[in-house]
């Protein structure tokens, strides 16, 4: 029994880079998942927060809720199908995988999970992240895909391969737009939840869905 447990606790953990909403930090996201989600799950996940490049250009959402700083990945019109600063922030993005990877995937909430959902798809087309690690896992919360068209062509055609987990509110307003990219995926583990466009509390069958997923990830890793 003791040789078990020992092979156990020498496994490495899933490592993931995790990406902040529009206009929050690296800082608050880790405040919102280790307040939200429970031990068992995120002490099974090696999880490292960053901020994005650019300080907010407007007013944030969580003022008056998180302190300031807060950041912003790249910026959009209202239709967004226009950005702006986007190959900055790839650029951005493969410097933070490389000074603090190796990394098994990456973790998005909002900003975060559109960028994450996306970023495999134009690793695979070698449009940006090159020079770092393959993207092999994503966890998205309250995700969407690009809108405009180049980038979408190159990010979710063919579809996302890699194994993935998708959280999505029933009050969200990005939820049709995060079904849109639940299609663009292979294989994709739903988690439902009652909120709105937060990062959510587990039930038990949510909790007991991502267990599963961070055990098989966990098993391909240490193969």
């Amino acid at each position: 029994m003791g040789s078990v447990g020992d092979s156990k606790t020498h496994q490495r953990k899933p490592r993931f880079l995790c990406l902040h909403g529009f206009r929050t930090s690296g800082k608050i996201l880790k405040k919102q998942i280790f307040d939200k989600w429970p031990t068992e799950v995120v002490d099974k996940l090696d999880l490292v927060f960053v901020d994005a490049p650019f300080p907010s250009q407007g007013k944030s959402e969580v003022e008056g809720i998180f302190d300031p700083p807060y950041y912003e990945w790249f910026q959009f019109n209202k239709e967004f199908t226009e950005y702006e600063n986007f190959d900055k922030c790839l650029e951005y993005i493969e410097e933070c995988m490389i000074k603090h990877g190796p990394f098994d995937g990456l973790l998005g909430f909002s900003q975060g999970a559109i960028l994450s959902g996306a970023l495999s798809g134009l690793q695979a087309k070698e449009v940006g992240l090159t020079k770092a690690s393959k993207i092999k896992y994503l966890i998205i919360i309250g995700g969407a895909k690009f809108r405009n068209k180049s980038v979408a062509e190159k990010a979710y055609s063919p579809a996302i391969a890699c194994p993935s987990v998708h959280f999505l509110g029933e009050q969200d307003y990005l939820k049709q737009y995060g079904i849109e990219l639940l299609e663009s995926c292979v294989d994709p583990v739903v988690i439902h939840h009652p909120r709105g466009h937060t990062i959510p509390r587990f039930d038990e069958k949510g909790s007991e869905s991502m267990l599963s997923f961070i055990e098989k990830v966990q098993e391909e890793i240490n193969k």
